[in-house]
């Protein structure tokens, strides 16, 4: 009855239910105590000295928390040899939390290609200079999917087997060309027309930004036709001048000579240079955003833009020898591109941008280190973790969209560069590239209305990818750190749905605050939090069963009368049988050996 076994004697551990809780935090969901792990002050660079602390509390698993640049450059590589040997000594485990820098190369300027080479340098020293912590296997090292840039605000996140999102409230948009950062909400307008109502349209962040792309085409055109217009005036008020003219300067020009021309003459040959030059300016932008309209467009609008390349070449071969037909041609060429169908994709969401670079940063960062350490079972693999929910690339479906694009990169490079089999490519990419999935990170969805399923679905997006987790607790309100139990993440939910990738992987104990403002270790909530097993043979009694080892009053023993628990499990062991060590007598008392039940 009540919370009690078949065995109701308290004579061992295995009268109360290991799978219910007892004054504990438990979650319900059981984790053995070696593959849990404790990260080192991320204030210190004297990780020596932090890592024979944290060792004292018996954990089997240590982190570097090494996330500020200026604090990880401060160790010295010697106190990464000395933690390699200690942990060989203690047979404990290390991993390394990198620095936290932004992979995609965006500042608050925008976008810049020198500060993504920049990123991936760090990122590259981070994971060669971690190889000294374990030289013979593959010591992960977290790195953040992100750092600074915003992410979009959702209305709801829900989960199908494509990953399609919900409508956003906010968006974020960046020009694929230039870097430019726009914010896009909802907005309301009025349109004229024929049924004018007076009511607003509601214009979502998806369509204004359809309405960007068109717009940005749309005007980049339209100055290019304002300016071949203007070219085409002048040459229709002096076209008849300008011929005999050019064909004398030139002639001049065979000859060494200066053309000797009038004052009107020289008025005229200018107006002419005026028109070459809006004509080679048009030029010149034109192919630029042929250029984009390519390199940004799809498989159906590259295959028109072949066409009226086609169509262009084929124009400008008719008109060599005449400015006027050149101006022609470049008339039907921005014709064709006014298409609104071959507008480009110049702005798209900013997760769609961070994703392609910052995959480029971590695929040729780990491609690097394999070229460098040959062997894929002796390099440092890198697991990229989420951000807090609410910033850039947080979610499970970003995560997951990011370790594949950078698992891409990597095959690129290794098919490429080392003529490497794709297949072993693949192999290789999948060993060194995965995701570190931090439980209170994804929490804080709950900040922006979402509830626990949302952050459960979430979970079950990135789990085929997962090979490290960092547990931390809080409220989904603020990126707070506590043990595990002590706020309100779905901790028994998300590890099931992580199954066994996350069930095999290190759980690394991230409790910040815990250790701010309580100044004790989290390592004995979180194993009551898990179910752990006391004994390293995994077999019970169970930490979550802690207080039955104390057996006092206050543990609460279901529907046992109060008095006698008290008498019979009290303060000493006077009131126990005297075979059990106590007091009290034998036979015809009811003892454990009389023959007949205890009274």
């Amino acid at each position: 009855m009540g919370d009690y076994t078949t065995n109701i004697y308290q004579g061992g551990y295995s009268a109360l239910d290991p799978n219910k809780n007892y004054g504990s935090v438990f979650s319900g969901y059981n984790v053995t105590t070696g593959s849990l792990g404790i990260a080192t002050d991320p204030r210190t660079a004297n990780v020596i000295k932090d890592v024979t602390a944290k060792l004292a509390s018996g954990a089997k698993h240590i982190e570097l928390s090494l996330v500020t640049p200026q604090v990880f450059d401060s160790v010295p590589k010697e106190q990464l040899k000395e933690v390699n040997r200690q942990a060989k000594l203690l047979n404990v485990d290390v991993s390394v939390h990198g620095p936290i820098v932004e992979p995609t190369g965006i500042t608050q300027q925008g976008f810049n290609e020198i500060n993504r080479e920049a990123s991936e340098r760090v990122i590259a020293d981070a994971i060669q200079r971690s190889h000294d912590v374990n030289p013979n296997g593959n010591v992960p090292v977290v790195f953040h999917s992100s750092a600074q840039i915003p992410g979009t605000e959702w209305k709801e996140i829900p989960w199908t087997e494509k990953g399609i999102k919900g409508e956003a409230r906010q968006l974020i948009a960046v020009n694929q060309e230039t870097g430019q950062m726009i914010p896009l909400r909802e907005e309301e307008r009025f349109y004229p027309g024929k049924k004018f109502t007076g009511k607003a349209k509601i214009e979502t962040p998806e369509e204004n930004l359809d309405m960007a792309n068109r717009t940005e085409w749309d005007n980049k055109i339209s100055q290019l036709f304002f300016n071949k217009e203007r070219a085409d005036e002048i040459l229709q008020q002096n076209e008849k001048p300008i011929e005999y003219l050019i064909d004398y300067i030139k002639e001049q020009e065979k000859k060494g000579k200066k053309p000797m021309l009038s004052e009107t003459q020289e008025q005229v040959y200018a107006k002419f240079l005026d028109a070459q030059n809006y004509i080679k300016d048009v030029d010149m932008h034109a192919r630029s955003i042929f250029s984009n309209a390519y390199k940004f467009g799809d498989e159906n609008q590259r295959k028109i833009l072949k066409e009226i390349n086609e169509e262009y070449k084929e124009n400008l071969e008719k008109s060599k020898e005449s400015i006027t037909r050149q101006s022609h041609a470049m008339h039907q060429l921005l014709a064709r591109l006014q298409t609104p169908a071959l507008a480009p994709r110049m702005y798209v969401p900013i997760e769609e941008f961070a994703v392609d670079k910052s995959s480029q940063t971590f695929g040729n960062a780990a491609f690097n280190a394999f070229n460098k350490f040959k062997d894929a079972n002796k390099t440092p693999m890198i697991v990229i973790e989420n951000p807090p929910a609410g910033g850039g690339l947080s979610t499970g479906e970003d995560l997951k969209n990011l370790v594949i694009k950078s698992r891409e990169q990597f095959v690129k490079k290794a098919v490429k560069e080392k003529n490497m089999n794709e297949s072993e490519a693949k192999r290789i990419a999948e060993k060194l590239i995965g995701a570190t999935w931090d439980v209170g990170h994804i929490n804080m969805l709950r900040k922006q209305g979402f509830e626990k399923k949302h952050i459960i679905e979430e979970t079950e997006k990135i789990a085929p990818f997962v090979k490290h987790v960092h547990l931390s607790d809080n409220f989904g309100m603020e990126h707070t750190e506590l043990p595990m139990g002590m706020g309100n993440v779905p901790m028994k939910e998300i590890m099931q749905k992580l199954g066994k990738q996350g069930f095999e992987a290190k759980k690394i104990i991230e409790a910040g605050n815990w250790w701010q403002h309580f100044q004790t270790s989290p390592f004995l909530p979180t194993i009551e939090n898990f179910g752990s097993p006391i004994y390293t043979t995994g077999l019970g009694p169970y930490w979550n069963q802690g207080v039955q080892l104390q057996e006092g009053y206050l543990g609460g023993y279901g529907m046992m009368l109060p008095q006698i628990n008290y008498e019979t499990f009290g303060a000493g062991f006077s009131q126990l049988p005297m075979e059990l060590g106590g007091q009290r007598g034998s036979g015809g008392a009811g003892g454990r050996m009389s023959g007949r039940p205890m009274e």
